[in-house]
This record gives structure tokens, C-alpha cells and sequence, in this order.
């Protein structure tokens, strides 16, 4: 705890000082240019990945980047994504895994959450990942079957994204678009899904990219 009391006094004493107009600014009210849909991992930060100020993002975190489909889960997410579409009005919204994922880990071997019922509960949502694993990702070694599972529930959690109303009326007249990225933190580099290609490229490469409802899982391996 002392270290975030002092990482708090850090801010107060020195950004937040020098941006005071800006906090000024963000209290009549926010304007983000998207909405970020990453894992709660702590070695995952939002604004330092992005290079983005306060007020950029509208984020969202939980374990795994799960997103329930529109019905199927009492849940805050469903809140959260209606908020920043029909509420903000962002026009992109990017659904981020990353490397070394426990949610992931917990998904392929669920027998280390016999004692963290809800993680397991949770992880239901991503059923569709486990099955598309199992059909499609046979006699991978365990590394390789890790990176499968971030890159593939990135793309089902896309789906599921795709069933929330608000999502689906904007996509309908082209004013918002989706965007899956894979976040591989020991190295800094981001890739993002190109449908054209079925495989996950260097952000850098594709900054347009965006990910279209024809995929079932990746035609190649990529990160």
C-alpha cells in the first residue's frame, strides 16, 4: 500500500499539476475514442500501451476479455459495452488478449479451478474457445496451445460482442467498427486480426484492420 500512497502523491504533486487544464476539461464531461476491452492481468496498461491521455478510453477489464453474449449473463459488461455505444457514442472498439494469460491457462486445464468456482463459472463463456480448440488445434504442445486460445477467444469474444443491440444497430450503418489485438507484453509489439488474411499481423502493418463475422479459427498461425 505505501507504495501507491506514494505513487498518489507523485501524481498530485507533479501531472496532475502541469495537466490541470485537462482534469478541468474531463469534469464537464468525457468523450473517449473507443472503448478498450482488455484482460484485469496487472502487467496490462491501458494507457501506457495506447499512449493515450485520460479521458481517451472508455476500459473495460476482466479476466480473461471475456464478453457474455447479450442475455446470456447478468453481468456489468453488458452495461458497460450499451454505455460507451449508446451513451458516449464511441466508434471503435478493440478487444485485447495477450500473452501468458491465466484466464486461458484456467480454460485449457479447468481442473486448477476446482476451488475458484466463479473464475470457472466465468470462463463458460468462452466455451466456444475450448471447442474450437478441440477441433481444430489437435497435437499443439502446450505453449502452442496457449497462443491459440488468446488469439481464438479474442476472435469469439468479438462475436459475442457482435449480439449486444446496441453493437449491432451501429455496425449496421457503418458507425462503429471492431477491432481484435493480441498484446504480447515481453516484447511490446501488438498484432491485430486481418480477415483478409485469417491471421493475426503487426498492428504497425494494419492499423485499419478490422475483424468481419466469416472466421472460425485462424488459417495460420501468426505471434
Amino acid at each position: 500500500m505505501q507504495k501507491l500512497v506514494q505513487g498518489i502523491h507523485h501524481f498530485q504533486k507533479t501531472y496532475f499539476s502541469s495537466e490541470r487544464k485537462l482534469f478541468e476539461r474531463l469534469a464537464e464531461g468525457q468523450n473517449p475514442e473507443a472503448l478498450f476491452i482488455t484482460c484485469s492481468d496487472s502487467r496490462i496498461s491501458t494507457d501506457l500501451l495506447t499512449q493515450t491521455s485520460p479521458g481517451d478510453l472508455f476500459v473495460l477489464r476482466n479476466a480473461g476479455n471475456i464478453i457474455p453474449a447479450y442475455g446470456g449473463s447478468n453481468n456489468g459488461a453488458a452495461a458497460t459495452i450499451e454505455f460507451a455505444v449508446g451513451g458516449l457514442g464511441v466508434k471503435d472498439i478493440i478487444v485485447c488478449g495477450h500473452s501468458h494469460c491465466g484466464a486461458m491457462k484456467g480454460l485449457l486445464n479447468p481442473e486448477v479451478l476446482q476451488d475458484m468456482p466463479a473464475v470457472a463459472q466465468w470462463l463458460s463463456h468462452a466455451e466456444s474457445t475450448r471447442r474450437i480448440l478441440k477441433q481444430n488445434y489437435q497435437g499443439l504442445d502446450d505453449v502452442a496451445m496457449l497462443k491459440a486460445a488468446i488469439e481464438e477467444n479474442v476472435l469469439v469474444q468479438i462475436e459475442n460482442l457482435r449480439t449486444h443491440p446496441s453493437v449491432a444497430a451501429r455496425l449496421a450503418v457503418g458507425a462503429l467498427h471492431l477491432h481484435a489485438w493480441v498484446y504480447k507484453f515481453e516484447t511490446g509489439e501488438v498484432f491485430t486480426y486481418d480477415a483478409e488474411e485469417g491471421q493475426y499481423v503487426p498492428v504497425s502493418e494494419r492499423t485499419g484492420a478490422v475483424f468481419v463475422p466469416t472466421v472460425r479459427h485462424l488459417s495460420s498461425r501468426s505471434i
